[in-house]
């Protein structure tokens, strides 16, 4: 099974004409370093709703085949091409669409790198039109940022009261019928994961300062997500896992694949970037696939070598990461064609992520599978370089 994703962020022709800066009030879409999905793919969205004609529960944008289609991509009746935002197996697409339109919470689980916070955010854009509902889960996440807080001016001023209640993105959705997002659920403290346990299965949020509660309007629902690597920092209690329907996001099956991913993605940011993209850096894309994937899998590509795998995930955002800053040193200190000297050091920085025994693991893997590979001698002389 091949499942990953086309991560499609750039500032496009297609985007709209203005994002909302929080701090600074609205900015053009041409302004924003990384627009909302709902506003960088607006006309693809305004397309789908136009030509969709079949049932939508209540308070959705869009059917569930039409998010489906938003998603995975596809070509409408009138010509308009949707691209593919996630690249993998329609059912997987389909059971977290299909959850999301029952009463049950949706959970995206995968290792680093599979585009859970990427699926969930245009879930969320085609489902409610609006992904910046956002809980970011850390070690140091407060109960209020799930729940509600106060105003502390108003507090003191005139006591608890709803006017001094400043609601949580959770209840916001719950008011208001929407998509909420949790990201990164298993690093939130255990105590604070549980306060979801009454709002995903009793669908209110009780404010007892008040004796009020908010009720869940329809529509509303949570996407969450988890990384499997966590396991053991905040493990989710087995009554709140019950809440979720999971849906696991799995690495690329496929060399090919996988490096077609890698180059639309490249393609998109150094488009956004204004960086240089063409053909001639395929190969390189290439190569550096191929050595994530041996490095990750333990075995190289024709099954013949064994290797070592080394600490880090090794996945297939930060493959776009090394090619895209690859780019831009070809851009900017070298003739704008990707060369196996621009990636280098990238790679190096993804693979040794403990100085010790992830750089012999990585010395061992150039001298025994590098060195000996047709066509790759200028790739082992620049990551000799940069690791000597």
């Amino acid at each position: 099974m091949t499942v990953s994703v086309d991560s499609t962020t750039s500032a496009n022709a297609n985007q709209s004409d203005s994002t909302t800066d929080s701090a600074s009030g609205p900015a053009s879409g041409a302004e924003a370093l990384r627009p909302h999905a709902e506003h960088a793919f607006a006309d693809e969205l305004a397309a789908l709703g136009a030509q969709d004609d079949r049932p939508r529960p209540a308070r959705w944008k869009l059917s569930p085949w039409a998010v489906a289609t938003y998603l995975l991509g596809g070509t409408l009746p009138d010509g308009t091409v949707i691209t593919p935002k996630y690249v993998g197996p329609r059912r997987i697409v389909e059971v977290a669409v299909t959850t999301l339109a029952t009463d049950r919470a949706l959970l995206l689980l995968g290792v680093p790198g599979t585009a859970k916070t990427w699926v969930s955010e245009h879930l969320a854009a085609a489902v409610s039109g609006d992904s910046t509902l956002l809980v970011q889960g850390t070690a140091g996440t407060p109960e209020e940022a799930i729940r509600y807080g106060w105003n502390y001016a108003q507090l003191l001023a005139h006591g608890p009261s709803r006017d001094a209640l400043v609601p949580s993105p959770v209840m916001r959705a719950m008011s208001e019928g929407m998509t909420a997002r949790v990201e990164e659920l298993t690093r939130i403290p255990a105590d604070v994961q549980d306060t979801l346990i009454t709002i995903l299965s009793e669908k209110t949020l009780p404010i007892p300062e008040l004796g009020q509660e908010v009720q869940a309007v329809r529509g509303f629902n949570l996407i969450a997500t988890a990384n499997d690597r966590d396991r053991g920092v905040n493990d989710l209690s087995s009554a709140l896992r019950r809440r979720f329907n999971t849906v696991v996001l799995p690495l690329p099956e496929s060399a090919d694949a996988e490096v077609d991913i890698v180059a639309r993605r490249v393609d998109q940011l150094g488009r956004s970037l204004e960086l240089p993209t063409g053909p001639e850096g395929f190969d390189e894309i290439r190569r550096v696939v191929t050595v994530f994937r041996e490095l990750r899998d333990g075995v190289t590509a024709d099954g013949r070598t064994k290797v070592k795998s080394p600490s880090g995930t090794l996945s297939t955002a930060e493959a776009i990461s090394v090619v895209t800053n690859g780019l831009a040193l070809a851009a900017h200190f070298g003739d704008g064609v990707l060369r196996p000297g621009d990636v280098a050091a990238g790679i190096l920085g993804a693979v040794v992520r403990d100085p010790a025994a992830d750089r012999v693991i990585w010395q061992e893997y150039l001298e025994a599978v590098v060195r000996e590979r047709d066509g790759w001698k200028d790739f082992y002389r620049a990551c000799r370089e940069v690791s000597a």
